[in-house]
């Protein structure tokens, strides 16, 4: 008898998630994520998200970027603000492996906010709400986790709702 393995991974955009991938490789097969994917390959971090890291990635779905004001990502796109694209998404990244239970574990021992150092260099606050892990940018905005812990070879994913600015 054959048991076929059940991947502990969340399916993101439609897509399984292969713990056996790289951030970038499984982000290519989500089909919520080709903004973010375009905004990855423009910015040139395909190589630094595809090595060894680990990485904790907050993914924006392609909705998250429909949020933002009209123009605003093909503006971003454009090669002269490369640079501003790279500082929003780095604000995505934070070093190191942090799964929900850790982030949550880390806002419990915070007394309620865990502020997370992101590779941009800028905090990212991290509160639970109603059972839900939520950040809150430099700005004051806020994005919900909408799916979390989608482990990578290389770190992990957590799917977020609204593109957050340093």
């Amino acid at each position: 008898m054959s048991i076929t393995p059940v991947s502990a991974n969340p399916m993101v955009g439609g897509a399984a998630m292969s713990p056996m991938k790289t951030i970038p490789e499984n982000a290519m097969n989500s089909k919520d994520h080709t903004t973010l994917v375009a905004a990855v390959k423009a910015a040139g971090l395909v190589d630094t998200l595809s090595g060894t890291g680990p990485f904790t990635v907050f993914a924006p779905t392609n909705a998250a970027f429909d949020k933002l004001p009209a123009g605003t990502v093909d503006m971003l796109m454009k090669p002269e603000n490369k640079d501003q694209l790279t500082k929003i998404l780095t604000y995505h990244v934070v070093a190191g492996r942090m799964t929900s239970k850790d982030i949550a574990a880390a806002v419990k021992q915070s007394g309620g906010k865990a502020i997370l150092t992101t590779v941009e260099g800028e905090p990212l606050t991290a509160t639970m709400m109603g059972g839900k892990l939520m950040l809150t940018d430099a700005k004051g905005g806020m994005s919900t986790v909408t799916i979390k812990d989608v482990m990578q070879s290389n770190g992990v994913i957590h799917v977020v709702d609204t593109v957050l600015m340093p």
